[in-house]
């Protein structure tokens, strides 16, 4: 049987939420009957006529709507941006009518996470934020429960609405241990649910 494609479609400028992303893939990895994809948008160009080249020079891959289509489940990530999601991840899911229209992605499950560089930039705000889009669209969101021991001893990220990370003023993209287990947990959680689903 084809493993359940967990999607964990992310933004990252400096490289945290990256680090995010790939803790979240490999949650996701590590659930027999699961297998993570991870894709990045295209930043976003205040020059019209720029393009982006059609591979990234490093990092993931950048998603296709095929990559939405073809996903069991769907991971989420941005950096905070004023409390909000960045531009270039809203800018992706706008083009998405298409499959809202069609119902590709709903019943499917979903999880949010970010990174900020202060305790209180708006990590949940944020969260929040990227949710909205993926209720519209039917998707199942998951959280991380206060069952996971992490969420509260963690000094640093990690809310029930999703996994984050603190990057402070200089903006370290390393992530604490407590930020890393919750990340794990986070894809682990949703792999397990879009494997039920599945099934």
């Amino acid at each position: 049987m084809k493993p359940a494609q967990i999607l964990v479609l992310y933004y990252s400028r400096n490289g945290s939420v990256r680090n995010l992303a790939r803790m979240v893939a490999r949650g996701a990895d590590s659930v027999p009957g699961a297998q993570a994809c991870l894709r990045t948008v295209a930043p976003v160009s205040t020059v019209c006529e720029a393009v982006a080249p059609a591979v990234p020079d490093n990092g993931a891959p950048y998603v296709t709507l095929a990559d939405l289509e073809s996903c069991a489940a769907l991971a989420l990530g941005s950096p905070t941006r004023f409390g909000n999601m960045a531009a270039p991840l809203k800018y992706f899911l706008d083009g998405t009518g298409t499959q809202w229209h069609a119902g590709t992605l709903a019943g499917k499950p979903a999880a949010v996470f970010t990174s900020t560089a202060s305790m209180h930039g708006g990590q949940e705000s944020t969260l929040l934020s990227m949710m909205l889009p993926l209720l519209h669209h039917g998707m199942l969101v998951l959280g991380l429960p206060y069952t996971e021991p992490a969420l509260n001893a963690t000094q640093g990220g990690g809310t029930p609405y999703g996994a984050s990370h603190v990057a402070g003023a200089l903006g370290d993209p390393s992530l604490s241990e407590d930020e890393a287990t919750l990340a794990l947990a986070l894809g682990r959680r949703l792999a397990q649910f879009a494997v039920r689903l599945s099934a």
